[in-house]
């Protein structure tokens, strides 16, 4: 489904990602994690199209996808949500999900909409403003809804536990555990907490300084040495 190969992004004298390559298939759900700084978000920036790769491939079924603009990529299939809840201001859930549904999707189903926002337990918050009346576990949601709303077929999860506190955190994990059950869809999920991913994910990617270091199960990953120094050692800002 998802192909890098090579990919690396600078920033002047900077390399925040370097060389990486791996593949998604169809309905895999896969966690990517390492210290501060390792390059997960500018990995999620380089497929969505945030950032362009200064080397590299990317596809995602077959096609060439790194001169696609953002929206062209989510017509694609492609969906991500992004650490900090970003709600459009003044418009409620409902509409946030449907402005959203129109860029990703280019086109507007209502019906998909109110199923998305019964799965995601929002529909009582459905008319309220989405930028001042939620809680941050609806937030939490709220982004996840903005990108099942585009219909994708890989969803690109950055952080979306962070802040939540233990019974949030757990109840979030069901919901994303269902998600995938329901949808159908590929997963990959940046996370810190190694619990959590190692209970979501069969498979775990590690970067560490930009670079990929260990691919596998859960078990083989988090008992590699190198992942172990990685995060005794720190990453980089």
């Amino acid at each position: 489904m998802l192909r890098l190969d090579a990919i690396t992004v600078q920033f002047g004298g900077l390399t925040a990602v370097k060389g990486v390559s791996l593949s998604i298939g169809a309905q895999e759900v896969v966690g990517l994690v390492g210290p501060n700084g390792a390059g997960k978000t500018t990995l999620f920036n380089a497929i969505s199209g945030l950032v362009r790769p200064t080397a590299g491939r990317a596809s995602f079924e077959e096609a060439d996808i790194l001169k696609a603009p953002m929206y062209k990529r989510a017509r694609m299939g492609i969906g991500r949500t992004f650490q900090i809840p970003q709600p459009m201001h003044e418009l409620t859930v409902r509409q946030n999900l449907l402005v959203a549904q129109r860029f990703g999707a280019g086109r507007v189903d209502e019906a998909k909409v109110d199923e998305i926002l019964s799965f995601l337990h929002l529909s009582d918050k459905a008319d309220r403003d989405a930028a001042t009346e939620l809680s941050l576990s609806e937030l939490k949601a709220l982004e996840v809804g903005k990108a099942l709303a585009t219909d994708p077929r890989l969803l690109l999860l950055d952080e979306v536990l962070a802040g939540l506190e233990t019974a949030s955190k757990r109840s979030f994990m069901k919901t994303l555990t269902e998600l995938h059950a329901r949808y159908r869809i590929s997963i990959l999920i940046i996370e810190h907490d190694i619990e959590t991913i190692s209970n979501l994910c069969p498979r775990v990617c590690v970067l560490n300084y930009g670079q990929l270091i260990a691919d596998g199960t859960p078990q083989e990953v988090f008992s590699d040495p190198e992942v172990i120094r990685s995060y005794t050692g720190g990453g980089h800002d």
